[in-house]
């Protein structure tokens, strides 16, 4: 007897998962870089800014991939400029699609729902996106737009100044700081942990980087989305028997779990020197 061919259904296109390796890179290498000058004066930052050259390196390497943070930012409003042109809605139907990427009052039930699954009631019905991917995904128009922005008044002080008073550049270096650890711990526990770390995807989730998931993997985590695509007979022409190559896996998994143990260290590493800090004080 034939053995049935897994199906995989494509969950994240060529150019989206492009968009977060630009992600991926930047934030980790940015949060690396800021952590390492934010904490200048411990042992770990010095080791990290010799092994990397000294700190005007650090320095060039933030702003460096600064500036591709920008990039992604604006590639991402293109692509949804795009998503929003190929679905024949109005923009405000776009944006407040109940399945679209905003929260809405569903999200609300769902983390209501989840809190209750957590403490043995039934597993929500997530649909494409879940609550916590949601706020993910609006976290970067956040960052971008509150760290970037005092992050640019510092690399261009003069420029600044002409539009603002002085003493607003030393404003935006505490708000930069702090909204950038802020951004790392979140990142490097709370989304690491979510997506990653949790026991049905330990130690890693490699949907972002190969695209795809099997249908069984959807029916079970996405029962909503599932549903909908039967319903409206989309599943057929999203499936294939094509999946990820071992390769494809191998070296996702590789980078992902590199990605995941340098945020790790980088955590641990922060709030040893925190605890110093206050025990000095």
């Amino acid at each position: 007897m034939s053995k049935t061919p897994t199906l995989y259904v494509e969950r994240f296109t060529p150019c989206q998962r492009i968009i977060h390796l630009m992600i991926i890179v930047s934030f980790l290498t940015l949060a690396v870089t800021g952590m390492t000058l934010k904490f200048a004066m411990e042992g770990w930052a010095q080791q990290v800014a010799d092994l990397a050259g000294g700190f005007a390196i650090l320095g060039a390497l933030h702003r460096f991939f600064a500036a591709i943070t920008f990039l992604y930012f604006i590639l991402t409003l293109g692509m949804l400029f795009r998503f929003w042109k190929n679905s024949g809605k109005t923009m405000g139907g776009f944006i407040f699609d109940p399945e679209g990427l905003v929260p809405n009052l569903n999200d609300v039930k769902e983390m209501v729902a989840t809190l209750k699954w957590f403490f043995g009631g039934p597993r929500p019905q997530y649909g494409r996106w879940t609550y916590w991917e949601k706020f993910d995904f609006m976290a970067v128009f956040w960052g971008v737009a509150v760290i970037g922005s005092t992050g640019l008044a510092l690399w261009f002080p003069e420029q600044a100044s002409v539009l603002f008073p002085g003493y607003w550049l030393n404003i935006a270096t505490i708000i930069h700081s702090d909204e950038a650890l802020l951004a790392s711990g979140f990142i490097f526990t709370i989304h690491f942990y979510n997506t990653h770390l949790r026991p049905e995807k330990f130690p890693l989730d490699p949907v972002i980087f190969v695209g795809s998931i099997t249908v069984d993997e959807m029916k079970h985590e996405r029962p909503r989305e599932y549903a909908q695509l039967v319903a409206s007979g989309e599943l057929e022409n999203l499936t294939s028997k094509r999946g990820p190559t071992a390769w494809h896996l191998r070296v996702a998994t590789v980078f992902g779990l590199f990605v995941v143990s340098t945020g790790s260290l980088l955590i641990i590493a922060i709030i040893t020197s925190m605890i110093r800090y206050l025990m000095r004080h």
